[in-house]
């Protein structure tokens, strides 16, 4: 018999899931984040020193980039685990090991004590960063998704989205300070582990208010209906990857697509952009900090306004205007910078990051409506955290090598509006999915999902 479709929670309480989603995933960006800002400013002199600078720079950029590897196999196994126990549970652990990778960095001894076992530590840590930030995402935006009702999804889950610019905030925040107030000797010392040390005091803070709320009740529906039919039936479901793969192919390939402009494009504006704007334009470290830092702040205030708006035109079309829209900012963005100017650098920085909004504001519920419940974790973190090995992890990666290569930015202009075109296609051919109901999704999950267990 089927589970009754849960009634959606009271306002007060959804007020607090979202607090414990947005104050956990900022948590967890501010430590990835953390670690971007670094590899474009010192880790390369830390960790790589006998490269010459812009080498330096690609090889530091590659260590950046194996925290994304990291994020695939993240996704199964707490995707796996958290359609199995609840969303909660593996919540909590995403933020101890993310927050506990980036506190042991903060400690990490660099090459001039080490030697080469320096880099070798920085890379482990770094996939344990991007193993936990792979199963974060799906269940922050899980938990408010599946808390509240249809007509406000895009809007309630979209804050927990703002915990990235959230993140890249404090992350830039604390370093621009830093740097504004220590002089590049003390800094390049000991100034920069610093920000790397804060995270132990934000991951307590984290994990007292996420042990607060409660397990979505959707998911618990969803597993009360699943134990019945067990008991009375002797009917066992599918592992959640294995259902996914045979029912939701379609929506994981839709969101893998979504994924590339979205990745691709922040990165360039928010990690890139630190090395271009140092290294080609001549600009301080400060001055492309603040573009960032202030970029960020609007782009953490446009995010609920984005997602406000998908529940009122529908997730699509929201998502079409922010692919767009950075494609065709992508020429005016660099020819600004160009400038060199502080006023031209900051404008293309917040314009790529408004339109960048447009995309990322949505994907919460998009992606969550696409999946029934008892896959819904595995499946939407399989789509959002495999394609960020394609697009995210190598985009400043092939930037910088780009640059080294023809001296321009006109290539890395071609390379976001190429990722833009196949993130239009991807959503072009998605199912609209704004009036989605979670729990009658959880009603409907499809019997081939099940298996016989005396079968």
């Amino acid at each position: 018999m089927a589970a009754a479709t849960p009634s959606p929670t009271p306002p007060n309480s959804l007020k607090k899931i979202v607090a414990a989603s947005l104050i956990g995933t900022t948590i967890e960006w501010y430590d990835f984040f953390l670690y971007g800002s670094a590899a474009a400013l010192v880790f390369n002199k830390l960790f790589f020193p006998e490269s010459d600078p812009l080498v330096g720079t690609l090889l530091s950029f590659l260590t950046y980039a194996v925290g994304f590897a990291a994020r695939p196999l993240g996704a199964l196994v707490f995707g796996h685990y958290g359609d199995r126990l609840g969303r909660k549970k593996l919540l909590v652990l995403s933020l101890l090991l993310m927050g506990g990778a980036t506190f042991a960095i903060g400690l990490l001894p660099t090459h001039a004590t080490i030697g080469s076992a320096a880099p070798v530590l920085l890379t482990v840590l770094r996939l344990v960063q991007g193993f936990a930030l792979g199963g974060e995402w799906g269940g922050a935006v899980l938990l408010v998704s599946e808390h509240g009702d249809a007509k406000r999804r895009g809007f309630w889950a979209s804050w927990p989205q703002t915990g990235a610019p959230a993140g890249q905030l404090l992350a830039t925040g604390v370093l621009s300070a830093l740097t504004a107030l220590l002089s590049d000797a003390a800094f390049a010392s000991w100034g920069w582990r610093i920000p790397f040390l804060l995270s132990g005091v934000l991951v307590v803070v984290g994990l007292w208010i996420r042990l607060s709320v409660d397990e979505s009740p959707v998911f618990k529906a969803a597993l009360a209906a699943a134990e019945e039919r067990k008991a009375t039936a002797r009917q066992v479901e599918k592992m959640p990857l294995v259902a996914v793969l045979r029912h939701h192919w379609r929506d994981v390939l839709v969101a893998m697509g979504a994924r590339m402009a979205e990745n691709i494009s922040y990165y360039v504006i928010t990690a890139f952009i630190l090395v271009y704007a140092t290294t080609q334009v001549g600009l301080s470290k400060q001055t492309a900090l603040n573009a960032v830092l202030i970029g960020s702040a609007v782009h953490f205030a446009v995010i609920p306004l984005w997602g406000a708006l998908s529940d009122r035109l529908g997730r699509r079309p929201v998502y079409l205007i922010g692919a767009v829209g950075v494609g065709a900012w992508m020429f005016p963005f660099f020819t600004l910078i160009d400038r060199g100017t502080f006023g031209s650098l900051l404008l293309a920085v917040t314009v790529g990051l408004v339109l960048h909004g447009a995309m990322y504001a949505p994907q919460a519920a998009f992606f969550s409506e696409m999946f029934a419940t008892r896959m819904r974790y595995s499946g939407a973190s399989i789509g959002a955290q495999f394609s960020s090995v394609a697009a995210g992890a190598p985009a400043p990666l092939i930037a910088t090598a780009l640059l080294a290569d023809h001296g321009t930015s006109t290539p890395i202009s071609l390379y976001v509006i190429a990722a833009a075109l196949l993130t239009v296609v991807a959503i072009v051919c998605a199912r609209e999915t704004r009036d989605s109901d979670l729990g009658d999704v959880a009603e409907r999950a499809p019997e081939d999902s099940r298996v016989r267990a005396d079968a």
